[in-house]
């Protein structure tokens, strides 16, 4: 009879827990590499060392408490009726039923109070409010959150977010102090909660407009409970961790082969089949590829950014990353996606195409001694054979030779719709671009493991010297070489949708690959566009050096490039503000603008009225 591990033994220990609290006896705990998440019944916690520190222990305990008092105490039905439309609100809204919900438990239960705690402080460390040096650094949603906290369970903020907190703080407290006490006395009552939480959202005025929960209207009740059955689909995102880029994609279940596509057609003709969205398997990638260090070109100074160790980074092309069978089931699933999103942003690409088309016209000289003989002059040429101004000569156009590359935050945050709109995106433009001669490269960037991976188990080998650097593995991925046909770089792209694949972002190094392939190119004319959702964030080096050291490489990185380089760069941010890093870049607040704002910006590129 074989004996049990102390993590299995653990493991158990999680799963009884969370049954008692629940009052549920199927629901199972289980660990992950992979960000925390609820799916079902099935909860996924961190995975703890084998010697089970005191730290990490706390930290699984405390996600496994929080998805338990979820389960039990939250209404999802309830929560989608009354969460606003406005992202920054609904995000908010998210942050406070959360404090609700752990609140119930930490007011109860002393132990669960002090677990609660270390997975607040976990997901903190990776929050740019840790980072935050002016107010508009500081996400609202995490602020209401901790200050909703204060004041439900005495709690203070976890240690490194009251620099951020305190840049807020008067401004809550003067419009929506009176409303965080009264939500206090409501803990047992979810939807008399979510509507004075709406009225704090509205006193912060981050609820703008005509809204039918206010008005009272029948048809905006209807409108929302249909919004709420969505919500209830196999189909959709958790919304648990808001905007913390800790939510889950719950698409998990087996598609045909014969749905996939042969990758030589294109997808403006393809008629997908089937109802609403496929559900897709998702098993880790940990442990399944060999190690391919390389190390980063780089031709842009280091600004005295140290890495650890780069012996365990990886630069890898997206079919090595499964294999084809996979890949061609992701792609299908992408495809089905590009259903409803595709003729908004086909109408728009071909928009593109056709002005970039329009300057690469030919151009004529005419009534020339010789060259080309003019059909429209033939009537002279009869009347008047020995007319010599009978001919023209094409003359050379002024567009040049031209190449893009899009570079797309990979990391966590970007589950569910942000990177299936930036990889429908990317794909329509590659198609749209290759038409126009103009050569396309699709790269991605993420890390391979979360918490540091080798990197820091090296670190820790080596007795835990003091600032050492960057601290984890760095995944970057090539979807499309600039030199590939799209035709043959199609199904690459479907490796977006696969689950555990999305994980940590070190903006600074990527951006550096991604210019250091690009200004290689022999092409005269060099355009590299990111695609992201914040700010770099590597909870592994974060932790052993200071707060805004990835932030600061990034800054660096982009001040060069476009003062020094080449290069033209040029930044969209989705749900986050990049404009504070990038002179040329948009923020964007829907990733369904993804692909309009795309176009518009390469139409600003090319210099196109």
């Amino acid at each position: 009879m074989s004996q049990s591990s102390p993590l299995d033994d653990f493991k158990t220990a999680l799963s009884s827990v969370a049954r008692a609290v629940t009052r549920d006896p199927e629901v199972e705990v289980g660990f992950t590499a992979d960000a925390p998440a609820q799916v079902g019944k099935a909860i996924k916690v961190p995975t703890p060392s084998r010697t089970l520190p005191r730290d990490q222990v706390a930290e699984a305990r405390g996600f496994a408490d929080a998805y338990a008092l979820r389960m039990k105490h939250h209404n999802e039905r309830t929560h989608a009726a009354a969460r606003p439309a406005e992202p920054i609100a609904a995000a908010a809204f998210d942050a406070m039923e959360r404090a609700r919900v752990e609140a119930l438990g930490a007011r109860s239960m002393a132990g669960m109070r002090a677990n609660l705690s270390a997975s607040l402080a976990m997901r903190m460390r990776s929050d740019p409010i840790s980072r935050a040096q002016n107010r508009d650094d500081v996400p609202v949603s995490s602020a209401l959150e901790l200050m909703l906290r204060e004041v439900l369970t005495g709690e203070q903020a976890p240690h490194g977010t009251e620099t951020g907190l305190s840049l807020v703080r008067e401004w809550i407290a003067k419009d929506a102090g009176a409303d965080l006490t009264a939500l206090s006395m409501l803990l047992d009552d979810q939807a008399a909660f979510a509507e004075t939480a709406r009225v704090a959202l509205r006193n912060l005025d981050l609820i703008h407009g005509d809204d039918p929960l206010e008005d009272g209207s029948e048809d905006g009740g209807d409108q929302e409970e249909a919004e709420a059955e969505a919500d209830e689909s196999p189909d959709q995102q958790d919304s648990e961790e808001g905007g913390s880029g800790e939510s889950q994609v719950d698409a998990r279940a087996e598609m045909d082969g014969d749905q996939a596509d042969d990758g030589d057609s294109d997808p403006d003709a393809q008629e997908m089949e089937g109802d609403g969205d496929p559900e897709m398997g998702g098993e880790g990638d940990e442990g399944m590829l060999p190690v391919r260090p390389n190390r980063l070109p780089t031709d842009v100074p280091d600004f005295n950014y140290i890495r650890f160790t780069e012996k365990h980074d990886e630069i890898i092309a997206a079919t090595e990353l499964c294999d084809a069978d996979e890949l061609t089931r992701l792609r299908a699933y992408l495809d089905q996606q590009m259903t409803h999103l595709q003729g908004a942003v086909t109408k728009l690409a071909n928009r593109l195409q056709r002005r970039l088309m329009a300057q690469q016209n030919r151009a004529w000289d005419f009534d020339q001694e010789e060259g080309q003989l003019d059909a429209a002059r033939l009537a002279r040429v009869i009347v008047s054979p020995g007319h010599s101004l009978s001919y023209k000569i094409e003359r050379d156009t002024d567009f040049r030779d031209t190449v893009v590359t899009l570079l797309i935050d990979n990391s966590g945050s970007m589950r569910g719709r942000p990177i299936s709109i930036a990889a429908i995106s990317a794909d329509i433009l590659a198609r749209t671009l290759e038409r126009c001669g103009v050569k396309t490269e699709i790269l991605g960037f993420t890390t391979r493991t979360w918490k540091g991976g080798q990197s820091r188990e090296d670190w820790l080998a080596a007795g835990r010297p003091p600032h050492p650097g960057r601290l984890n593995d760095l995944r970057h991925i090539i979807y499309k070489p600039a030199d590939e046909p799209y035709r043959r770089a199609r199904k690459s792209l479907g490796l977006m949708m696969r689950e555990g694949l999305l994980k940590e972002n070190i903006d600074g190094e990527a951006l550096m690959w991604a210019h250091s392939r690009i200004v290689a190119r022999p092409e005269e004319r060099r355009i590299l566009m990111v695609i992201s959702d914040g700010a770099p964030v590597d909870d592994s080096t974060l932790s052993v050096n200071h707060g805004a050291y990835l932030d600061q490489h990034l800054r660096q990185v982009i001040e060069w490039i476009e003062n020094r380089s080449p290069v033209e760069l040029c930044a969209i941010g989705i749900g986050h503000d990049v404009t504070r890093y990038y002179s040329r870049a948009v923020t964007i607040m829907d990733a369904e603008q993804l692909g309009g704002t795309m176009v518009e910006q390469l139409a600003g590129l090319f210099d196109i009225d």
